[in-house]
């Protein structure tokens, strides 16, 4: 094994052990997206750049299919859906996803929080999908690697509560990331599940503004 297919397996690992310390009571889940991001770029710099999943250019390519439009609008369905059954037999999932939230988040900051929600699912995309996916699906076959790849991704967003509220929470981000999965599958172009996953995330914001405030 050569060492930059050392430095991706160490990567994983540490991903993945960093994800799980929420489920042990240690909240530095966040700072998986840091390690992904970095091996990422470490990974950049040495691999192959024709491959990485972060090709600026190939945005224009792939926006102006219409068919990557249904799934780069799935997760927002999702979130109409998830919001709207919340509402009528699980109101108490309004406030567990709002205090899961506030702390990384400025509700009160527009342009601020367009900003912070960019960011976010920026780096959630290169780290889980350009990084840990791309990379896993090398070692094993593409639909248990967005299986895997979105258990821990979903798993890394666990927030202490009562037990039917975060299990329908991780969820709905279980099946979320398994959608922004197919569209890096698809299109090998992290910029692209980042549109997705912001337009999903911006309109969560909304939705816990409106019954928040």
């Amino acid at each position: 094994m050569n060492l930059n297919r050392s430095m991706v397996v160490v990567g994983l690992i540490l991903m993945t052990i960093v994800s799980f310390s929420n489920l042990v009571g240690v909240s530095i889940a966040g700072l998986s997206v840091i390690l992904g991001i970095t091996f990422f770029f470490i990974h950049r710099r040495f691999g192959k750049r024709d491959t990485d999943g972060l090709d600026i250019k190939a945005i224009r390519t792939y926006v102006k299919q219409k068919a990557i439009w249904f799934w780069i609008a799935l997760p927002l369905v999702m979130n109409i859906i998830c919001f709207a059954l919340a509402a009528l037999f699980l109101p108490e999932f309004i406030d567990h996803i709002h205090s899961r939230t506030q702390f990384v988040i400025s509700f009160d900051k527009l342009l601020l929080l367009v900003l912070q929600l960019a960011v976010l699912a920026l780096g959630e995309e290169i780290a889980w999908r350009a990084f840990f996916q791309n990379q896993l699906s090398k070692y094993i076959p593409i639909i248990p690697t967005i299986i895997l790849t979105s258990n821990i991704f979903s798993l890394g967003h666990f927030a202490v509560g009562n037990a039917v509220v975060v299990s329908y929470d991780i969820f709905f981000i279980f099946i979320n990331s398994v959608i922004y999965g197919v569209i890096f599958y698809k299109t090998n172009n992290a910029w692209i599940s980042t549109i997705s996953h912001f337009i999903a995330n911006v309109f969560s914001v909304i939705l816990i503004s409106f019954f928040i405030f």
